[in-house]
C-alpha cells in the first residue's frame, strides 16, 4: 500500500462528503444550539486546531511527543500576561504574541529535542514539558498552582466602533471555526507542498533522505517549532472561551489525550484530527454523565470506559474513525470489473 493510501492523505469520496456535511453542520449549528451547546462545540473546535498541530508532528512527520501541552498553555499564559486589567486588549496585539511566544519556545525546546530520535525522543519531550509544568506550579509570580484569570475577552475596535467582540459567544464560535477552517487549509497546502512531502520522507526513513542530501534537522526543527506555534493557537483560544488559565494545561494529561484525539480520528490527513478531537469531546461529555449502577457510579470511572474504547478503535481499525468512513462505498465512482473480466 503506498504512504498517501496508509495515511489517508488522500480522501476518499465517502470521507469528503462526510466531511463536507460536518461544515455545513458547524456553520448553522449556532442557529439552533443553546449558549451551553455553543460553548461545548467551541471547546471541540479549539482541541481540534491543537490535535491538527500535534498531527504536524505525529502523523506526517512521525516524531511522537509528550510534551505538546507546554505550548498550548504558554500561549494561554501569555494572553494572561498580556491582558490589562481594566479592559480588554486588542486582538491583533494579543494573539500574534502569544502564538509567536509559543513558537519561539517550541523553537528553543526543538533545537534540544530533534537531535533525539525514538523513545529518547518521547522522554525529553515529556522531561521538558514537566519543567515548563513546575515553572509556572512552583512560582506564585507566575500564578502558582492557583493558575490566572482572563478578566476581559479581547476585542477589535475602530474609531469607538466594536468590530470583534469575542466576548460574545457566538462571535467567539465563528472566529475558532474560522480559525479551524484556516489552519486546516494552510496544514493541507502544506502536506502536499515539497517541504510536507519532505516531511513524509523522513518519517518513512530518515537515513535515505539524509543520503539524499536533505537536512533532515532543518525540516524537523521547523516542523516542530510550526506545530508550537499552532498548538499556541488553540491555547490562546481556550484562554479566551474559559477566562481561567492554569498549569494543568501543560500537564502530561492533556499530551496524552491530544495524542488519543490524532489516533482516534486517524493520523496524517489533519481532518482525522479535526474528526478525532470532536468525537473525543463527545464521547468524554457521555461518559462522564453515565449513571450510577448499583454502588458504582460509572460516571467516575470514565478513563477506563475511553480506554477501552481507544484499545478497541486501535486492534479493529487501526487507521481510525476516518479510515472507517473511507470504507464506505465511494459514491459515485463505478465499480471495477474483476480481474480477467471480459466484456461481451
Amino acid at each position: 500500500m503506498s504512504t498517501p493510501q496508509a495515511q489517508l492523505e488522500k480522501l476518499p469520496r465517502s470521507v469528503q462528503i462526510v466531511l463536507g456535511l460536518g461544515l455545513l453542520a458547524l456553520v448553522t449549528f449556532p442557529l439552533a444550539g443553546s449558549d451551553f451547546y455553543i460553548q461545548m462545540v467551541t471547546r471541540m473546535m479549539i482541541m481540534a486546531i491543537f490535535a491538527m498541530s500535534l498531527d504536524l508532528l505525529q502523523g506526517v512527520s512521525g516524531m511522537v511527543s509528550l510534551g505538546h501541552a507546554a505550548y498550548f498553555g504558554l500561549a494561554g499564559y501569555a494572553l494572561a500576561f498580556l491582558m490589562p486589567q481594566n479592559e480588554a486588549a486588542s486582538l491583533w496585539t494579543t494573539l500574534p504574541l502569544a502564538v509567536l511566544g509559543s513558537g519561539l519556545a517550541a523553537l528553543v525546546i526543538g533545537f534540544f529535542v530533534v537531535r533525539t530520535h525514538g523513545i529518547y525522543f518521547i522522554m525529553v519531550t515529556m522531561a521538558f514539558a514537566q519543567m515548563v509544568f513546575f515553572l509556572f506550579f512552583d512560582n506564585k509570580a507566575l500564578g502558582g498552582s492557583d493558575g490566572l484569570y482572563v478578566n476581559f475577552r479581547p476585542s477589535v475596535s475602530l474609531g469607538g466602533l466594536t468590530l470583534i467582540d469575542l466576548d460574545n459567544k457566538a462571535t467567539l464560535y465563528y472566529f475558532t471555526l474560522g480559525a479551524l477552517l484556516l489552519v486546516y487549509l494552510f496544514l493541507r497546502r502544506l502536506l502536499w507542498s515539497p517541504f510536507g512531502r519532505a516531511l513524509a520522507g523522513i518519517r518513512v526513513n530518515e537515513h535515505r533522505m539524509r543520503a539524499l542530501g536533505f537536512g533532515t534537522f532543518g525540516y524537523k526543527l521547523t516542523a516542530f517549532t510550526l506545530a508550537g506555534a499552532l498548538a499556541g493557537l488553540a491555547g490562546y483560544l481556550w484562554g479566551v472561551q474559559t477566562g481561567y488559565i492554569n498549569p494543568e494545561l501543560m500537564g502530561f494529561h492533556m499530551s496524552a489525550n491530544v495524542i488519543m484525539m490524532v489516533i482516534l480520528g486517524g493520523m496524517g490527513n489533519f481532518a482525522g484530527a479535526i474528526v478525532g478531537a470532536i468525537s473525543f469531546e463527545y464521547v468524554l461529555h457521555l461518559l462522564k454523565d453515565l449513571p450510577k449502577v448499583g454502588g458504582t457510579e460509572l460516571g467516575k470511572h470514565w478513563q477506563l470506559w475511553m480506554g477501552t474504547l481507544i484499545v478497541l478503535l486501535v486492534v479493529f481499525a487501526p487507521r481510525g474513525i476516518l479510515g472507517l468512513l473511507a470504507r464506505l462505498p465511494r459514491l459515485g465512482q463505478p465499480k471495477r470489473a474483476p480481474e480477467g473480466a471480459q466484456d461481451d
